[in-house]
């Protein structure tokens, strides 16, 4: 029998979400004779441990020999020679996590990374994207709120659940803004959801910049509204995400038009920025609050300083010298920049989830494997796989940890 454990957060600051919810193991119980799930007792998590055992569900601290996590695991917590599931965060390199990787290395583990999952056409299978769009939508909308005194939104993670977070919009008046919405994954999803339960209208791109509205209005920029190659002027997706340095942005025009701007486009160091920093400087440069969900550090939105916490999420930026101030002043853009948006509602982002994982995941792993769990599996018994072999001189141990840039991708990349 194939005993799967769900191991506690350990990172810092806690993570309180989990990769399958109690109803979900009971489920699998329920469905399954091989399977048996168990989970490591824990005091953060945001389904207790007497929610896991009234599920039928063992709590206890040996775990078994698979491991269901969400965030890095500390390199001290790893177990040597057992199978891990989370998100490491090493695939690109990142400086942060170098040393993570060299330990499951040196402790022979498997690490099978859930960033790596991808159906055969490259879209992402599991990520917690949606409620990331959900509360950074919120949030964003939230602090124009507050900057401009027209209404006035409380915060999410005072919501025991989505359903009462749409119960707060109920009477809800917004002015006449206008908000442009980037991207078109699952980020873009939950921005979009709560647009139209706010009851703000969508219009298409052009009209966006070609009228007024005496009401709130939306418009999504997708990758061909967005970007255009610099000499054949069109816009091919996999030529893009083959060759992102041939393309330009053409967003500009509606930094002059937007009130608010909700960002959640896939980034890295390649691809186009969706305005540079001394266009933040202009006049004509409209925008007030910029919800940058895929929250990457001076990436899409360069003026992204660095994220914030849950309990403390807007800062502004100087609109003179992009330097960065408290929110809400005169001269300063507002920031909603977070890095784990899903914890304001973890028992939904938990569930949704859990839910892919349930679909997509469990049963090639639990039937021995398949070329989706083969391609997302950085490490092997402590060795790193072919398709990520170009990560050795990343974990090398005489290659220290460099200080260069640490690419985070949130959006439709990669939303942990």
């Amino acid at each position: 029998m194939a005993r799967i454990g769900l191991i506690k957060e350990g990172k810092i600051p806690a993570d309180n979400r989990v990769s399958l919810t109690p109803a979900q193991c009971k489920w699998i119980h329920k469905n399954s004779n091989s399977v048996k799930i168990i989970v490591e007792s824990s005091l953060t998590r945001c389904f207790s441990d007497r929610e896991f055992s009234m599920a039928g569900v063992e709590v206890k601290d040996d775990i078994g020999d698979f491991f269901l996590g969400i965030k890095e695991v500390p390199i001290e917590q790893l177990i040597p020679k057992k199978t891990y599931l989370f998100f490491s965060h090493t695939r690109k390199q990142q400086p942060r996590n170098q040393k993570l990787l060299r330990a499951i290395l040196d402790k022979q583990i498997t690490l099978i990374d859930y960033e790596c999952l991808e159906h055969e056409d490259g879209q992402r299978i599991i990520g917690f994207g949606f409620f990331a769009g959900v509360v950074g939508a919120h949030n964003g909308m939230m602090a124009y709120g507050t900057r401009t005194g027209t209404y006035q939104l409380d915060r999410v993670y005072k919501q025991r659940s989505f359903r009462e977070l749409i119960h707060t919009y109920f009477g809800l008046r917004l002015p006449k803004v206008k908000i442009v919405v980037t991207g078109s994954g699952r980020v873009a999803h939950g921005v979009v959801e709560i647009m139209n339960l706010m009851e703000v209208v969508e219009v298409e791109p052009d009209e966006y910049l070609d009228k007024n509205f005496s009401y709130p209005v939306y418009t999504q920029l997708k990758g061909a509204d967005l970007y255009e190659h610099k000499i054949k002027k069109n816009y091919s997706r996999e030529n893009f995400h083959l060759h992102p340095e041939e393309y330009q942005c053409k967003f500009l025009p509606y930094a002059s038009e937007s009130d608010i701007l909700m960002n959640g486009v896939y980034w890295e160091k390649d691809v186009p920025r969706l305005f540079e920093k001394t266009d933040a400087q202009h006049e004509n440069f409209k925008i007030q609050t910029i919800a940058d969900i895929a929250d990457d550090t001076g990436g899409s939105v360069p003026i992204n300083l660095g994220d914030q916490s849950i309990e403390d999420p807007v800062y502004g930026v100087d609109r003179k010298n992009l330097q960065k101030t408290a929110p809400y002043l005169p001269g300063s853009i507002d920031i909603m920049a977070v890095g784990n948006l899903p914890n304001e509602l973890p028992r939904d982002a938990s569930r949704y989830f859990g839910e892919q994982l349930i679909k997509y995941v469990l049963p090639d792993i639990l039937s021995g494997g398949s070329d989706i769990i083969n391609k997302a599996t950085i490490t092997r018994n402590g060795e790193l796989t072919e398709p990520f072999e170009y990560l050795k001189n990343y974990a090398a141990p005489s290659n220290p940890p460099s200080g260069g840039e640490s690419i985070h991708t949130t959006s439709d990349g990669s939303w942990d």
